[in-house]
């Protein structure tokens, strides 16, 4: 149900030691996300599952983003951003490499990553033979300075 300001998401947990994601402070735009067991996938990554599962609804979709403290450890998010569909309901896991450095890692409870459900445009693509012109034009890596 959408109202102003405020959009219920239905969510179950699927661990019992899930922690119910929180926003830290008023005005937050992503809730944070805890982790309730780690696992290493066969590639050697750190899969921390939250133990929570959730309905997003259509014409939304959930984005993962790794906290940022996540400076502090020798972890980097494997995806860049994670995308979780409206059509998926199974537990949010977030994938870390461990890239170096020290052995800080997540811990049972801690905060691993934070949850943005937003709206999104459906996109109709038209076939042309040019686009507009503009200043940056076909500029790419770099073509806009420093």
């Amino acid at each position: 149900m959408i109202t102003k300001n405020n959009i219920k998401i239905k969510f179950k947990k699927v661990h019992p030691d899930a922690i119910i994601p929180t926003y830290a402070k008023e005005g937050d735009a992503a809730m944070d996300l805890y982790a309730a067991e780690c696992m290493k996938d066969k590639y050697g990554n750190h899969v921390y599952l939250t133990g929570i599962a959730v309905e997003i609804p259509p014409g939304f979709v959930g984005l993962l983003f790794p906290r940022s403290s996540v400076s502090k450890t020798s972890l980097s998010l494997a995806n860049s951003v994670g995308v979780v569909d409206s059509g998926y309901r199974g537990e949010i896991m977030l994938k870390y490499r461990f890239v170096g450095g020290g052995n800080d890692l997540y811990g049972s409870d801690d905060r691993v990553g934070q949850l943005m459900i937003i709206p999104y445009p459906k996109i109709e693509l038209i076939e042309v033979d040019e686009l507009s012109n503009t200043d940056r034009g076909d500029g790419g890596f770099g073509s806009t300075g420093t």
